[in-house]
């Protein structure tokens, strides 16, 4: 069978043109990286279970009404898309103070925020994705001002599923970070949340212990990564136990 085209390399996922118009392959990699590719490893089993994990929370999307770009998982690595324009910024909702937040505000890691604040991020690895403000957005007509106001109330629905399903399982959802895109139907397009949801784009505490459950493990050597990503797929049930695929498991 032919390769597919190669559309995109990235530094966790690799894009494929898709089998019919409009659509893509998304390919998850082992890579792992931080501090901008200074940091890179390989961890086996990385990708299939970010692949699972992405699948699992985009569905719950579906199933909520916030449009997103998946249509189905074709193995233990790929996954079929709608094919979209991705707006060049990241999108963070933060809940809990961490990350670059402590080193820009000289905050306590563990501090809870009063409300979630959504930053915005330019896109763009060499100059290792600059935080931005809505005036640079728009002045660099990175995205409309009804762009912006759409992408705030997606990452805030985002946020308000993804907090209740972690905290169901026992993990508090620190931060993450979404990529949205412009999906196109002819004259008309809608923004919808593209790219992934996994622990390589959320910061994820155990909610007892405060153990990290995400990609801070890679970052400061705090072990296994590929445990930390099992343990968020068995809590979701979706690590396969003789052949059968259980439920998320509630936490008291």
């Amino acid at each position: 069978m032919a390769r597919r085209t190669k559309i995109y390399e990235g530094k966790a996922k690799i894009l494929y043109e898709g089998p019919e118009p409009g659509t893509i392959v998304q390919y998850f990699k082992d890579d792992a990286t931080a501090f901008n590719a200074q940091k890179k490893d390989t961890i086996e089993g990385k990708g299939a279970l970010n692949n699972r994990l992405s699948e699992y929370f985009m569905l719950g999307l579906t199933q909520l009404g916030i449009p997103n770009h998946f249509i189905k998982r074709l193995n233990m690595r790929e996954q079929l898309c709608h094919k979209v324009e991705i707006i060049p910024l990241e999108v963070i909702v933060r809940n809990v103070a961490a990350g670059s937040l402590c080193k820009m505000l000289g905050m306590e890691e563990g501090t809870p925020l009063p409300r979630p604040i959504v930053e915005f991020c330019y896109k763009d690895d060499s100059l290792g994705d600059p935080l931005v403000s809505e005036e640079h957005i728009l002045a660099f007509n990175w995205a409309s001002q009804q762009d912006l106001d759409d992408m705030i109330a997606i990452a805030l629905r985002v946020n308000d599923y993804m907090s209740g399903l972690m905290y169901g399982v026992g993990i508090k959802l620190v931060d993450f970070k979404i990529e949205i895109g412009r999906q196109y139907e002819g004259d008309y397009q809608r923004l919808i949340v593209a790219d992934e949801i996994s622990p390589d784009s959320c910061r994820l505490w155990d909610s007892k212990t405060g153990e990290k459950l995400d990609k801070d493990v890679f970052r400061r050597d705090l072990g296994s990564l590929a445990d930390a990503y099992t343990e968020v797929a068995k809590r979701f049930g979706l690590m396969p136990t003789n052949n059968v695929t259980e439920g998320p498991k509630l936490v008291e």
